[in-house]
C-alpha cells in the first residue's frame, strides 16, 4: 500500500474537496434560476417578516404568511392572465401579419377586427372523418409536441414549488445559512461579502430599480389603452412594461404606433390622448421614478452594459438570461474592482518594503 506524504494528502483531499463541490453545484445547476431568484425575494422581504414576527410571536408564522401572500398576489393573477395574453399575443401577430403595408399594420394594433379564421381549419373541424386522419398521419408529431408539453409544464412546476419552498426557508434560515456560507468559502472574507453584496445588489437593482420602474410605466399605459378603447390592452402593456428597460424613449417604441394607428384609423381625439400621456405621464413617470428607485436599489451598471447583458444573455442562456446577464455582467464589474484594489495594495507594500530596505541600508 503506498503511503501519500502529509503535502500530497493535502494535494488529493483538496481535489476531492473541488469535485464534491463540483457534483454539487451541478446538482443544483437545473433549479439555479428558481434557488436565484428566491434568494433575492426572501432578502427583499425579510425587513418585513422581521416586523410581522413581532406581532405575531415567531419567525416561522411570520414567513409562512408572506409566502402565502407571495403566492396569492403574483402567482394566481399570473396563471389567470397567462391564458389572456397569450391569446392577445397570438391574435396581435396574427392581425399584423396579415395586413398589407405600414399603414394597415398600424390600424390592425388598434383595431380589434380578428383575423379570419382559415377555411380548412373549419372544414377540419366539422369533419370528424378528416380529423381522425389528420391524426393517424401525424400522430407520432402530435405525441411529441404532447411531451414537450407537458414536460415543460412539469419543470414549471418544479421550479414553482422549489421557488416557494426556497423562500420560506431562506426568510427563516437565510443568515444562519449565509453565515455557514461566510466561514467556508474559500475566498478572503472582505472577497465573499463584497461578491455577496454585489449578488443581492443585483437583485435589488433588477426588482426595484427596473421591475418597478417598467411595473409602473406599464400599468400606466395599460389604463390609457383599455381608456381609449385599445384592444389587446394588456399584450400591448406588456409590451411597453419591456419596451421601458430602454430609459426614456423605450416606452415609445409601443405607445407612438398605437397613437399613429389611432390617427389613421379616424379616431383623432384618442391620438392626441395617447401622444400628451405618452410625453406627459410615461416618460415622466420613467424619469422621476427610476430615481428614487435607484435609492434602494441599484445594478451600477450603465444602461448600455444592462442592455447588451440582458441581450447576450438572453441569446446565449434562453428566457434566464434575462437574469444571468446582469448578474454575470455586475458580479464580474465587482471582481475587476477587487482585483485592482488588490494589486495596487500589492503595489503599494513593495514600494513601501523598497523604502524601508532604501532607509536601512548602509550608505556610501
Amino acid at each position: 500500500m503506498t503511503i501519500l506524504s502529509p503535502g500530497q494528502q493535502t494535494v488529493a483531499f483538496r481535489v476531492v474537496v473541488v469535485v464534491l463541490v463540483a457534483a454539487a453545484a451541478l446538482t443544483f445547476l437545473p433549479l439555479w434560476a428558481p434557488l436565484v431568484l428566491a434568494v433575492w425575494v426572501a432578502v427583499l422581504m425579510r425587513p418585513l417578516m422581521v416586523r410581522i414576527s413581532k406581532a405575531t410571536g415567531g419567525l416561522h408564522r411570520a414567513a409562512g404568511a408572506l409566502v402565502v401572500l407571495l403566492v396569492m398576489a403574483l402567482f394566481v393573477p399570473l396563471a389567470a392572465s397567462l391564458v389572456s395574453l397569450s391569446r392577445g399575443a397570438i391574435d396581435l401577430a396574427k392581425s399584423v401579419l396579415a395586413s398589407n403595408g405600414a399603414k394597415s399594420a398600424l390600424i390592425a394594433i388598434v383595431s380589434g377586427d380578428q383575423p379570419a379564421t382559415a377555411s380548412g381549419t373549419v372544414a377540419l373541424l366539422e369533419s370528424p372523418a378528416r380529423l381522425v386522419a389528420l391524426i393517424q398521419e401525424h400522430g407520432a408529431q402530435a405525441m411529441q409536441l404532447v411531451g414537450g408539453i407537458a414536460g415543460a409544464a412539469t419543470e414549471a412546476v418544479m421550479a414553482l414549488f422549489v421557488f416557494v419552498y426556497a423562500v420560506y426557508v431562506f426568510l427563516v434560515d437565510g443568515p444562519a445559512m449565509y453565515e455557514w456560507f461566510e466561514k467556508r468559502a474559500p475566498l478572503e472574507l472582505e472577497h465573499t461579502r463584497r461578491l455577496v453584496g454585489a449578488f443581492l445588489e443585483t437583485g435589488r437593482g433588477l426588482f426595484i430599480g427596473v421591475g418597478l420602474t417598467g411595473l409602473a410605466q406599464g400599468v400606466v399605459a395599460t389604463t390609457t389603452y383599455f381608456a381609449l378603447g385599445v384592444p389587446r390592452a394588456f399584450v400591448l402593456g406588456l409590451l411597453t412594461c419591456i419596451a421601458s428597460l430602454l430609459p426614456s424613449i423605450g416606452t415609445a417604441l409601443v405607445w407612438i404606433p398605437i397613437a399613429i394607428g389611432l390617427a389613421l384609423a379616424g379616431k383623432t381625439i384618442a391620438a392626441v390622448i395617447m401622444a400628451v400621456v405618452g410625453v406627459a405621464v410615461i416618460g415622466t413617470v420613467d424619469n422621476v421614478l427610476r430615481p428614487v428607485f435607484a435609492r434602494f436599489g441599484s445594478l451600477d451598471l450603465s444602461t448600455f452594459v444592462l442592455l447588451t447583458s440582458i441581450f447576450g444573455g438572453l441569446a446565449f442562456f434562453g428566457a434566464w438570461g434575462f437574469v444571468l446577464g446582469p448578474l454575470f455582467a455586475r458580479m464580474a464589474k465587482e471582481a475587476l474592482d477587487m482585483a485592482r484594489v488588490d494589486r495596487l495594495g500589492q503595489r503599494r507594500e513593495e514600494i513601501d518594503a523598497a523604502a524601508a530596505t532604501a532607509a536601512v541600508a548602509p550608505s556610501d
